[in-house]
C-alpha cells in the first residue's frame, strides 16, 4: 500500500482517539485532542501532496481520502455538539449533507467519472473549516488554566453564546443549500452514475 493511503488509514484510526481525549473533562486531555486533530489534518494535507508529486493516486484512496477528511471533521463537529457547545440539528445537518455528498463524489470517483466542485461549495468549505478550528483552538485554550486566568473576559468575548450560535446557524444554512444546488445540478450525472453502477 502506498504512503498516501497508509496516511489517510492513519487519519481513520486517529479520529476516535481525538474524540475520547476531547469529551473527556481534563483540561490536559483537551491539549491532547487538540494535537491529534492536528496532526491528522496534517496527514490530509501531505497525502494529498505525495499523491500529486509521485502520481500515488489510486482507485482505493480516490474513495476513502475524502471520507477519512469527513470523518474527522465531523467527529470535531460532534464532539461539540454532546459538549453542549453547538446545536446537535445543526450538527445532524451538516454531517449527512457532507457525508452524502462526499459519499456520493467519491463513489463517481471510483467510477471514473467526473463531478465539478462549484467555487460555492468550496467556500462553503472554507467557511465550514475556519469556524471548526477558530472553535477548537479557543475552546481548548479557554480550559488551559495557564491561558484562561486573566484573559476571562476575552474568552468569554470569543466563545459568545450568540456569537456561536448564529455563526454556526449560518454555516449550515449555506451548508444545507450549497448541497442542494450540488445535487440539483448535477442530477444528469448521479442517474447517469446510478444506471452504470455496475
Amino acid at each position: 500500500m502506498v504512503l498516501p493511503n497508509q496516511l489517510t488509514i492513519l487519519r481513520i484510526i486517529l479520529t476516535p482517539f481525538f474524540l475520547f481525549f476531547f469529551l473527556f473533562p481534563d483540561p490536559l486531555y483537551k491539549q491532547i485532542s487538540l494535537g491529534i486533530f492536528i496532526v491528522a489534518a496534517l496527514t490530509d494535507w501531505y497525502d494529498g501532496w505525495l499523491a500529486r508529486k509521485f502520481n500515488y493516486i489510486t482507485t482505493w484512496g480516490k474513495f476513502w481520502d475524502p471520507l477519512a477528511d469527513k470523518i474527522l471533521t465531523s467527529s470535531a463537529f460532534l464532539g461539540f455538539a454532546i459538549l453542549g457547545v453547538l446545536e446537535f440539528w445543526m450538527v445532524m445537518i451538516i454531517l449527512i449533507r457532507d457525508f452524502i455528498v462526499t459519499g456520493l463524489r467519491a463513489y463517481a470517483d471510483y467510477k471514473n467519472f467526473s463531478f465539478p466542485t462549484s467555487y460555492y461549495a468550496k467556500w462553503k468549505t472554507f467557511i465550514q473549516m475556519t469556524f471548526l478550528y477558530y472553535l477548537l483552538a479557543v475552546y481548548v485554550c479557554s480550559h488551559t488554566v495557564q491561558l484562561y486566568t486573566g484573559n476571562e473576559k476575552l474568552f468569554a468575548l470569543l466563545m459568545n453564546d450568540y456569537l456561536i450560535y448564529f455563526t454556526m446557524l449560518f454555516i449550515t444554512i449555506i451548508t444545507f443549500h450549497s448541497g442542494a444546488d450540488y445535487l440539483y445540478k448535477n442530477r444528469l450525472l448521479i442517474a447517469k452514475l446510478i444506471r452504470n453502477k455496475d
